[in-house]
């Protein structure tokens, strides 16, 4: 009977319950009828115990990194740097969301902090130049997925936690994939601006300018070599890394660039903390749904059943895929994760699939399934940002998500675009 738990899980969704309520309902309400009244006062202490890890400590941290430097107006010099290296290009401020995307993903490595942030700057500025409020919608909706790609990433860290993988190793494997996102992004709008003649932001810059403009950005642009080199040297734990990163956005918008007040700290903790708190709730919600899925043997009967498909690991990667896409669709990449990663992740490591490079597989396409209607969360994001109706956002963000699914079947077959930095550097195998 406790196989059951997933299509009441999914039933509690769709009747509009809160992730988090369902996570815990639905196996709940399976136990007591199954008369397992000892487990389930077990599955509602994991809910405490999913979330007693340091390693989650990064989390909460790096979002009050983000926080931070969105408040102190490091964001606007990302734009600005931006714009000074794409404005010229017909389509520039489309090409300007989409790299600011990038840069403020080592920042903050969350895709709803980087669609609030940069879509409140750019979608306003890019409906004055003319585009659609549905299109610039989309562009930050689609652009905002690369944000947990490159690292720093929250869902890398909760993979890594619930799996026991590296954090560094998947930090790693994350940078090209991102990258890759990003420049497929920008060649669709190339085309898309010749077609129908998107206009030019800006003026070309002069060198002096992008020179002014690099200056006003390198602090910021510097906490992802901070993160990063501290982690890969060994000189701090992914925690300490992003305890480290709220220090560095502290000392640089109180006291280097000085566009942050001690008067505004009270409400960027309080931010912060809400935010962390909901991010939180939902992996101890999604641990202790683990634990009903461990005693109703799921796993071990999912293996067998994918197994008797084909034994191809290719084409299992491909049907695992569509899975995992479908499941993008209603549910947040974390959630998603703890539940699905132990169930999947042995059967494609046996299968000779490198653990890390499953790992990137399923964080980028859950990632992007959080901008795919119906139920992306960024999705509604942007909707809140730009006043525009959710089903005419996911109209206009189909283009961008095709090269994005590209992207997650490139990296599928072709594993040298995740796995050769993190083998350069001797952190995969």
């Amino acid at each position: 009977m406790l196989v059951l738990f997933l299509p009441v899980f999914l039933f509690f969704l769709m009747v509009g319950l809160p992730v988090f309520f369902g996570l815990l309902f639905a196996p709940g309400i399976l136990l007591w009828l199954n008369g397992q009244e000892r487990d389930l006062t077990l599955l509602y202490r994991n809910l405490y115990n999913g979330m007693d890890s340091f390693p989650l400590m990064a989390i909460p941290f790096f979002m009050l990194a983000g926080e931070l430097m969105n408040r102190g107006g490091i964001t606007l010099r990302l734009v600005e740097f931006s714009q000074a290296l794409m404005g010229h290009f017909r389509g520039g401020l489309a090409h300007v969301n989409i790299l600011s995307s990038m840069l403020f993903a080592g920042l903050s490595g969350s895709a709803v902090a980087d669609t609030s942030a940069l879509g409140s700057m750019l979608i306003p500025a890019m409906e004055k130049q003319g585009y659609t409020r549905r299109f610039a919608a989309a562009i930050t909706a689609a652009s905002s997925v690369i944000g947990p790609i490159i690292p720093p990433s929250g869902i890398m860290i909760i993979y890594a936690y619930v799996m026991g993988e590296s954090v560094a190793a998947l930090f790693l494997a994350g940078i090209v994939p991102g990258i890759l996102v990003g420049v497929g992004l920008m060649l669709i709008v190339k085309l898309m601006a010749d077609r129908y003649d998107f206009p030019i932001a800006s003026r070309r810059h002069t060198w002096g300018e992008r020179g002014q403009a690099s200056l006003k950005a390198f602090f910021p642009l510097l906490t992802p070599v901070i993160i990063l080199g501290g982690i890969l040297s060994g000189v701090f734990t992914p925690t300490e890394a992003a305890a480290v990163a709220v220090a560095y956005a502290l000392i640089i918008g109180l006291f280097v660039l000085r566009t942050l007040k001690f008067s505004e700290l009270s409400d960027v903790l309080s931010k912060a903390g809400i935010t962390s708190a909901v991010v939180l709730l939902l992996v101890g919600a999604a641990m202790s749904f683990k634990t009903v899925v461990s005693l109703s043997h799921a796993p071990e009967l999912l293996a067998d059943f994918i197994l008797t498909l084909t034994e191809n690991p290719l084409l299992l990667l491909f049907l695992i895929n569509l899975l995992l896409f479908a499941v993008g669709m209603f549910l947040d990449a974390g959630p998603a994760i703890i539940i699905l990663g132990p169930i999947l992740g042995p059967v494609f490591t046996s299968l000779g699939v490198d653990s890390v490079h499953f790992a990137i597989i399923m964080c980028v396409n859950l990632t992007v399934g959080l901008a795919t209607p119906p139920m992306g969360l960024v999705l509604f994001v942007a909707a809140s940002v730009s006043g525009e109706k959710v089903e005419t956002i996911s109209k206009a963000i189909l283009p961008f998500l095709a090269v994005e699914i590209l992207v997650i079947m490139l990296i599928t077959f072709v594993p040298e675009i995740s796995m050769t930095i993190p083998r350069l550097t001797g952190f995969a195998d």
